[in-house]
């Protein structure tokens, strides 16, 4: 049987790195506008500060990656955020448990390289991390009004599992002062 010659990559998965933080940053933006569906807008200074030292003290903590998508000569394209955490079994057993989850933060592709592939290859380097780490479950969030996002993530495997609810807190400071 002749094995089909699969072409070239156009772009490279790698570990983030500093230099690469700043484009993180607008990404991260990209991906929060995509999510409402609000129209272009800038960043407050004080927010991408904040989200630079986010993006900033994943990179050496073992228990977080932070991946990009690479076109050589065009910059970067994507990116990938997962995090493993550790939580103690509640239930009273023989043993000491441990479960591990890893979290899968942010993931975003630019438009015009959403069919190279990138998306799953970004993906496969996110789950062998949690892997290496023991995690046996991935969890991730999207919008409910995220279309885009549900189709993705079900073809993957993932399903709704439960509901995460939203609300300032003066909302609900405002609501409790009126209940009896």
């Amino acid at each position: 049987m002749v094995k089909e010659k699969q072409p070239a990559k156009r772009y490279l998965i790698r570990e983030a790195e500093e230099k690469d933080l700043p484009v993180l940053v607008e990404f991260l933006a990209k991906l929060a506008l995509h999510v409402s569906g609000a129209p272009h807008q800038s960043l407050k200074e004080d927010e991408s500060a904040r989200l630079l030292e986010v993006l900033r003290s994943a990179l050496p903590d073992g228990n977080k990656q932070l991946v990009v998508a690479e076109v050589p000569g065009e910059g970067l394209v994507g990116m990938g955020y997962i995090y493993v955490l550790r939580s103690q079994g509640i239930w009273e057993q023989t043993s000491h448990v441990e479960f591990r989850s890893a979290f899968i933060d942010d993931v975003w592709v630019e438009t015009d390289y959403r069919s190279l592939g990138i998306f799953p290859d970004l993906l496969r380097k996110l789950v062998a991390f949690a892997e290496a780490r023991g995690a046996y479950e991935l969890i991730l969030e999207y919008s409910a009004s995220n279309k885009e996002a549900k189709a993705a993530w079900s073809r993957l495997g993932f399903k709704t599992v439960g509901v995460r609810a939203a609300a300032f807190t003066s909302s609900v400071q405002e609501a409790l002062a009126n209940r009896p």
